[in-house]
């Protein structure tokens, strides 16, 4: 049965889609099958694996709100053994048209019980907020990444975001746990994000993952070409620190 992983943090710009998007590409490559979930109506993990979010019909959007199965939206071997359920800027109206419906919470976990069977992982990636997309994500998740970015506010909002994953695993999901920490945007040359590392080390003191994602131009490019960084350019610092991530990951027991 495939692990569900909630790549999640409130604050934009800290690497969700592109940790969402080159984690999910490097646990494929690692023969490994993968459906990768865009819940952000930004759409950035749909674009960024190729996808025309303004194109596609048949999104998470439609699934969500019950119109169709998630089936009739998912787009099989977009890579090798990586699927994707796409999201487009619809997905912003859920919020107000599943309101009224019960156990609104559990849409999501609803929709991935049927095909969590057919998947190793399951990757999802959050819209920069704590909403109901983002606790429906928590909801259906087995586990949380945190990607957190090597700069100055790198802890405001950590601590919000862990009062939510534990609110989430008392109320609505008791499996739930933290997966980890991943550091993103890390410039080797700054002492800053060598702080941010230690401070956030020293607040959180567990779960934190060795793997610690670069600034790299060739990430930062990858998105526009619609692929994944082990496929634009496989010899660069950003492909082979998502590997090493994948490896981690896989390595990871829960439950």
């Amino acid at each position: 049965m495939g692990r569900i992983i909630a790549i999640a943090n409130q604050k934009g710009g800290v690497g969700k889609s592109t940790t969402a998007i080159n984690l999910a590409a490097c646990l494929a490559e690692k023969e490994q099958k993968v459906l990768i979930v865009d819940i952000d109506p930004q759409g950035n993990a749909t674009s960024g694996l190729g996808v025309s979010k303004d194109d596609v019909e048949n999104t998470i959007y439609q699934v969500m709100l019950g119109t169709i199965s998630a089936d009739d939206a998912i787009q099989k071997d977009v890579f090798d053994n990586l699927d994707v359920l796409p999201s487009n800027v619809n997905l912003a109206g859920a919020e107000i048209e599943l309101i009224d419906v019960e156990n609104r919470e559990y849409i999501l976990k609803n929709i991935l019980y049927d095909i969590k069977d057919r998947y190793d992982y399951i990757v999802l990636d959050c819209p920069p907020s704590l909403s109901m997309l983002t606790v429906n994500a928590m909801t259906a998740a087995d586990t949380v990444l945190v990607p957190i970015q090597c700069e100055y506010y790198a802890l405001e909002g950590l601590t919000q975001l862990i009062h939510t994953i534990n609110l989430v695993k008392r109320k609505l999901n008791p499996e739930l746990e933290l997966e980890g920490v991943v550091f993103t945007m890390y410039d080797a040359r700054t002492n800053l994000s060598l702080q941010v590392v230690e401070n956030v080390k020293e607040n959180l003191g567990q779960n934190i993952y060795k793997t610690i994602i670069p600034r790299n131009v060739r990430l930062a490019e990858a998105p526009s070409h619609g692929l994944p960084i082990n496929i634009y350019d496989s010899k660069s610092a950003g492909a082979e620190s998502y590997r090493l991530l994948a490896e981690e990951v896989m390595n990871q027991n829960f439950g």
